[in-house]
């Protein structure tokens, strides 16, 4: 299992094709927002 095998992810990488190991969309935030900061009051 490796580049040649499609249904994995490098061999998904190396065809150039998506799916359930290669997801087009990553569920990852991509926004790097600071914590908030509490104000004492």
């Amino acid at each position: 299992m490796g580049r040649g095998d499609i249904k994995t992810k490098k061999g998904k990488i190396a065809n150039g094709s998506y799916g359930v190991r290669r997801p087009k969309n990553d569920d990852k935030p991509n926004d790097h927002k600071p914590p908030a900061v509490k104000k004492k009051a």
